[in-house]
């Protein structure tokens, strides 16, 4: 697995993945409010701090997208 998920990308996944696991729960807000759609985000946003975690987008590789320098 080569690197291609950039610092500035890593950093927005890494925010917007922690946001979204920890939001739902917290949070307030009437879009979270069945269990489905809390689920769901929280699993997007252990996939986001994971692929920044790792460095690797298995998405960006079938479409060819690098964010990272070469």
């Amino acid at each position: 697995m080569k690197a291609n998920v950039g610092t500035v990308d890593r950093v927005a996944r890494l925010i917007i993945g922690i946001a979204l696991i920890i939001v739902p729960f917290t949070g307030g807000l009437g879009l979270f409010d069945t269990a489905t759609y809390k689920y769901v985000a929280a699993a997007i946003g252990a996939i986001l701090v994971a692929t920044a975690a790792v460095r690797f987008c298995p998405l960006y590789r079938i479409l060819g997208l690098r964010t990272c320098p070469a």
